[in-house]
């Protein structure tokens, strides 16, 4: 007999009834039951006292947040910090640079890579402005030029007999498209005191000046750019009406009125633009207009009184128009006589972005003194691609 058992028989009297002896069992069995509850509970309370006590001993409040993560780009962000403020280029020369950074190389003349940190924050800025970088297709090279094969022909094909002879087919041609690359640059400048200031953000505030700089000067280029010591825009390249469209034009569709919509039925344009682009572009297309144009635009509606254009449903999702995004570039033409005002097309196959992946800045502190002038620089360069995968919409008759 185990000792429970002998503890529980202890409170049976004898000669019971069975029924009271499993009762006065049961009873016996949820006393201990209880006991053995209350000690495990006294345990577990003395142990969280416990841990309590030795958090409490090795809490610190005096002691600075250590970093969540390996901060591996702090002595590229001093040293970087030093040079832009007193020219002290001791520290940048002595770093070894991890494969991950924009560049390797300190460049000997004097010139430095912006840190990564700062870098990045440049990069971020020029994808968040309403340029055609945001859709077009954007590369990396290390050359002064990006050339891209465009195969626009077809094989040629026929049917043939089975004791007839086979007659030789047309070859396709590969055509290139040379890119070349253009500097790009900005000169922002600070007085010396203001970069002895602890308190002034000497790299938010270069950031923030070239970003603003280099993305009026691309978006401006991508769209007119003339190609001279500058990107080529898509609106610089010869246009024709898309009924005689050939290859290495742009073909438009006319509204068939001079500087405005057709009053009658003002969709048919946009209807007729938005088909005149091959199918196999269709997929992927995107509008391209103006803040003006596209408060007239949004007014249009179908024969069921439906808006054509609809808001984007959540934050960050585009407008739409006839079911494609819409992307408002404000160096796209007003509408005007003859103005190529809307564009639509997969610009991610029609439009390339070239542009090296490193970014120069090289501190002056001699030319306009007190002040201290800053000359970044990167090179960029961009041009259509395919030209069939564009379309324009011209604001005139014909």
């Amino acid at each position: 007999m185990t000792e429970r058992e002998a503890r529980a028989g202890e409170d049976l009297p004898h000669g019971l009834h069975p029924g009271a002896e499993m009762k006065s069992a049961m009873a016996g069995f949820m006393k201990e039951l209880k006991g053995f509850q209350d000690e495990v509970k006294q345990s577990l309370q003395h142990q969280e006292e416990r841990l309590t006590m030795l958090n409490q001993k090795t809490m610190t409040y005096g002691r600075p947040a250590l970093s969540a993560s390996a901060e591996l780009e702090v002595p590229h962000q001093k040293a970087f910090d030093a040079y832009l403020r007193s020219g002290d280029d001791d520290g940048l020369r002595g770093l070894v640079l991890e494969g991950k950074a924009l560049n390797t190389a300190v460049a000997a003349e004097g010139g430095y890579l912006v840190d990564p940190q700062t870098a990045e924050m440049i990069r971020s800025s020029l994808k968040s402005t309403s340029s055609i970088r945001a859709i077009a297709n954007v590369v990396q090279v290390e050359a002064t030029s990006f050339d891209v094969l465009i195969d626009h022909s077809d094989v040629g094909s026929g049917w043939a007999t089975e004791s007839g002879a086979i007659v030789e087919s047309a070859t396709p041609a590969i055509e290139r498209i040379s890119i070349p690359l253009h500097e790009l640059s900005a000169m922002p400048k600070a007085s010396q005191r203001l970069l002895d200031d602890s308190a002034f953000d000497v790299e938010g505030w270069l950031a923030g000046r070239i970003a603003d700089k280099f993305s009026r000067a691309e978006a401006a280029s991508f769209v007119g750019g003339d190609g001279v010591d500058k990107p080529t825009g898509f609106l610089t390249h010869t246009k024709v009406a898309e009924t005689i469209w050939s290859w290495g034009n742009l073909g438009y569709i006319a509204t068939g009125v001079a500087g405005d919509f057709n009053g009658a039925n003002p969709a048919d344009a946009i209807v007729d633009l938005v088909y005149a682009l091959d199918a196999t572009y269709r997929a992927n297309a995107t509008f391209v207009m103006n803040s003006k144009t596209a408060g007239a635009v949004r007014k249009m509606k179908d024969a069921d009184g439906r808006f054509l254009w609809s808001d984007g449903l959540a934050a960050g999702e585009p407008a739409r128009l006839m079911g494609y995004a819409v992307l408002i570039a404000e160096d796209m033409p007003d509408i005007a006589i003859n103005a190529y005002a809307i564009a639509f097309g997969d610009f991610a196959s029609g439009y390339t972005v070239a542009e090296r992946p490193d970014m120069r800045v090289l501190r002056d502190p001699f030319s306009a003194k007190p002040h201290v002038l800053f000359y970044a620089s990167k090179r960029v360069g961009g041009d259509v691609s395919d030209y069939a995968a564009i379309k324009l919409l011209k604001f005139a008759v014909s």
